[in-house]
């Protein structure tokens, strides 16, 4: 029968708890940013502003929690402003 160390079983604890907190994290991710890609494609201008925000503020927190990389957060948020800009100057 093989030894189990205490440590292994409490990192093996440690990392389902992260896995979860990171499904979390994520998902919330994910339907912020959908929802801000919706209010983009329906053309609602001060609806994409306020979704983009959020969604600002939901890939900064994933970053800074190590969910996700800075850059990829940054280049989610850099595509995300761009179209809601474009969105912006094209019912201007």
């Amino acid at each position: 029968m093989p030894v189990v160390h205490t440590s292994t079983i409490k990192r093996a604890k440690q990392a389902e708890r992260r896995r979860l907190r990171n499904k979390a994290v994520l998902s919330r991710v994910k339907g912020v940013v959908k929802k801000a890609r919706t209010a983009i494609q329906e053309n609602d201008v001060d609806g994409s502003q306020v979704q983009v925000k959020a969604a600002q503020v939901a890939l900064h927190k994933a970053a800074t929690k190590g969910v996700i990389h800075r850059n990829t957060a940054s280049r989610r948020l850099s595509r995300l402003a761009r179209n809601a800009n474009a969105v912006t100057s094209s019912s201007s």
